[in-house]
């Protein structure tokens, strides 16, 4: 139990979510929710204009990359603190939530005192991962036998997102507000460092590296 109070700024595209979370943390008397995003251009901007202490942020959220957000919150303040809490279990999207300066990890397979227990270790400056999580790090070497998808940028893993879900480049484009000649470039790219020649080639590859995106995430423009 912390002996101070952290306040908490909820990050998930369902209301219904926010609520359940709201009235989980709440029941702490530790724990105060100072608001609410539904995408991670909010949180953004919500961290910016609120003080809060931990910022808890669902994985793939709609509009922005979660993962640009959490960089971009990090990089504004040195004392921000975000826990993502995600249904991917998958190591390559811990390592880049960590990568981006997430402090901790949990997935949403855990218990609910789970969440409290990270929201409180987080809230002191603490790194918290579930123990599925902690126990993929510590016991995959697949980490380092999987350059290519960490090697991505953030732009580069939002175009994959959306190329392994059979988005047209076009619609790509016009999602990410880019042109079709950068999404071309960026696929391109991405074929490269994933040594895959054609797209049946790159689908083949991102499920052998066990990744399963759902629809709506895209970036920062």
């Amino acid at each position: 139990m912390t002996q101070f109070s952290i306040s908490v700024l909820l990050v998930d595209d369902r209301a219904v979510v926010r609520e359940g979370y709201r009235q989980l943390l709440q029941s702490e008397a530790d724990l105060h929710i100072r608001g609410e995003a539904a995408n991670a251009m909010q949180a953004y901007q919500r961290s910016c204009a609120l003080s809060q202490n931990v910022v808890v942020m669902d994985v793939s959220l709609p509009g922005a990359s979660d993962v640009e957000a959490t960089r971009r919150i990090v990089a504004r303040s040195s004392a921000a603190r975000v826990l993502m809490f995600s249904v991917h279990d998958e190591m390559i999207f811990v390592r880049r939530a960590l990568d981006a300066g997430a402090l901790g990890y949990v997935t949403k397979a855990s218990a609910p005192e789970v969440l409290v227990d990270a929201v409180h270790s987080v809230g002191c400056g603490t790194r918290y991962l579930s123990s599925d999580v902690a126990q993929g790090l510590a016991t995959r070497d697949a980490l380092c036998e999987r350059p290519s998808g960490r090697s991505l940028s953030a732009r580069e893993f939002e175009v994959l997102q959306l190329l392994v879900q059979g988005y047209s480049l076009s619609f790509i484009a016009e999602r990410l507000g880019v042109s079709e000649k950068t999404v071309a470039i960026h696929q391109s790219v991405i074929r490269n460092k994933f040594a895959a020649d054609n797209g049946v080639q790159l689908a083949r590859m991102v499920d052998r590296l066990g990744l399963h995106f759902s629809t709506g995430a895209v970036g920062f423009t």
